[in-house]
């Protein structure tokens, strides 16, 4: 399978890209050698070849999420003036008053 001219003009339609005519031989040029890579690459005999690490049902083991919680240099308090359930209670943006007003 060969890429043509219109095959790079669609793409670059496509993904908005706006290509000057001087580059699309080139362009088909380097698409056509991928893909002339990717036929050599499939034509590889891969029947020896173990499955690759982290794929199917074995994975790579994960380390346990484990540790003391990382003490913070000032008290939660300090970083904003109100606090309810743990939680930090801040101003509402100016920004968000005036879009309730009109609703």
């Amino acid at each position: 399978m060969a890429v043509t001219r219109d095959d790079v003009m669609h793409i670059a339609s496509l993904a908005r890209l706006a290509i000057g005519e001087e580059r699309v031989p080139e362009l088909v040029s380097q698409l056509n050698a991928i893909l002339a890579h990717m036929e050599v690459l499939q034509q590889v005999d891969t029947s020896g070849v173990s499955v690759g690490a982290a794929v199917g049902l074995e994975r790579m083991p994960l380390r346990e999420d484990a540790g003391p919680p990382i003490p913070l240099l000032r008290p939660r308090e300090s970083f904003a003036p109100e606090m309810r359930d743990g939680f930090f209670l801040v101003p509402r943006l100016a920004t968000h008053e005036d879009a309730e007003e009109g609703a």
